[in-house]
């Protein structure tokens, strides 16, 4: 057996990987994750475990009831499909003497900075005790303003959370195509991804299945986040054999995307992973070129135009002439000021505002170029 390539792993397992295809989970399939998953934990490797299924794990428990497509009914799904979820990984990882415990995030424990930290902090000591964290978004009590969205996001931010090594992205199809293989049949694996862009976007489509909310799109989403703070992106098929283990050990299974070779500190973890962006400040080619190119901090004079209603402190995206998203900062001031200050150098701050908070609109240290 070749030697472990990575030391702490998040593995997510889609809806269609757990219920195969079928409208109950498959637990059959299960043993045998979770039997690669001791494996590598009996090796020395880490792992943290993101799984969707919770309302199909209802579904089945309460007989597959004919319900609303209302929010109410899938969150009352997931709320008896949350303990019915936990215990079923609590029995299979029992079987190999291994405990798990679970955590539940909401976008709004990683919108705050204490809270992100705290998550952190609970992941890292279910680590250090030898313990499987099983993370799922808390769907029983999460609304849309609150919601991550899909366990694919949810395990890019789980991923920085843990400062992780490798994210497997394990679906029902064996990667990403350059062409819809449902519909093509000439259409090719794409082994590696060095660069994610709008013609990338668009070979990944929508939603796969309707057991699950995450389709090709929502998992490049995922990797773009997880690869810019050094961690590595796989997406493979789930039913593979040995997928897991395989992975692990660094064998060219589905399409990898490797991690940028500057990854992210902390902070700036958070800025990426953290709060939603409040509005946008679109920036002149001069301002464009001091971000990407010098590092610098961003000044009011490079501001063109400044989109949104956002107060001081607020995440903010900041995009090109042309329109291209650029980076994402954390504002030393809010719209209606930075309105006012578009285009002004910075002495004028002052005088125009009549107060202060520094001669920059978002500071380096608050800023992540993308």
């Amino acid at each position: 057996m070749n030697p472990l390539r990575y030391r702490r792993i998040v593995v997510k397992l889609g809806t269609s990987v757990l219920t195969s295809g079928s409208p109950k989970l498959n637990r059959a399939h299960m043993v045998e994750l979770v039997r690669q998953m001791a494996r590598l934990r009996q090796a020395g490797c880490e792992i943290i475990l993101v799984t969707s299924g919770a309302i199909a794990a209802g579904r089945e428990h309460l007989g597959y009831p004919t319900l609303p497509d209302s929010l109410a009914s899938k969150q009352m799904l997931a709320a008896v499909g949350q303990s019915q979820l936990i215990r079923t990984w609590e029995q299979l990882f029992n079987l190999y003497n291994l405990n798990v415990g679970q955590i539940l995030l909401t976008r709004a424990d990683l919108d705050d900075r204490e809270r992100y930290l705290n998550a952190r902090d609970t992941l890292n000591a279910l680590l250090d005790h030898g313990i499987i964290p099983v993370i799922n978004e808390n769907d029983a009590v999460a609304i849309a303003e609150i919601k991550v969205g899909d366990n694919d996001n949810l395990s890019a931010l789980a991923a920085l959370l843990a400062e992780a090594e490798l994210l497997m992205l394990l679906t029902d199809q064996p990667g990403l195509f350059d062409a819809d293989p449902r519909s093509n049949p000439d259409a090719k694996l794409i082994p590696e991804v060095q660069h994610i862009d709008d013609s990338l976007r668009r070979l990944a489509g929508g939603s796969g299945t309707n057991l699950g909310t995450g389709g090709m799109a929502t998992k490049l989403q995922a990797a773009d986040v997880a690869r810019r703070a050094g961690v590595e992106v796989v997406i493979a098929a789930g039913h593979a054999e040995g997928v897991i283990e395989g992975l692990t050990r660094g064998e060219a299974i589905g399409t990898r995307f490797p991690a940028l070779a500057c990854p992210l500190d902390g902070r700036k973890r958070w800025i990426l992973a953290g709060p939603p962006p409040a509005g946008t400040l679109h920036l002149d080619s001069g301002a464009v070129r001091a971000l990407v190119e010098k590092g610098s901090s961003l000044l009011p004079k490079g501001i063109t135009a400044v989109e949104g209603d956002f107060s001081r402190g607020c995440t903010l995206l900041l995009k090109d002439p042309e329109g291209h998203l650029i980076g994402r900062g954390i504002t030393r001031y809010g719209a209606t000021d930075l309105r006012r200050l578009a285009g002004q150098h910075s002495n004028a701050i002052e005088t125009l505002l009549g107060y202060s908070y520094g001669t920059v609109a978002i500071h380096r240290n608050d800023l992540v170029v993308l």
